[in-house]
């Protein structure tokens, strides 16, 4: 029996194209470079939109972020 806090009773595990479970630093690559360069160079604080931007994509593909 799970309890109400349990989260990945409901929740589908995201899948690659070979249907391996995908793994969250694996997934959106292009938003992940953009993210990490732009803190690298100009600071987290500076990077807002492209930090979101890359947690909309891990959303997109089922990650709960």
């Amino acid at each position: 029996m799970s309890s109400p806090g349990d989260s990945t009773s409901n929740t589908a595990i995201p899948v690659d194209e070979n249907g391996k479970p995908l793994k969250p630093c694996c997934a959106c690559p292009d938003t992940r470079l953009i993210r990490d360069q732009c803190i690298m160079q100009y600071g987290e604080d500076n990077c807002l939109d492209y930090i979101e931007a890359h947690k909309e994509c891990l959303r997109r593909l089922g990650f709960r972020v």
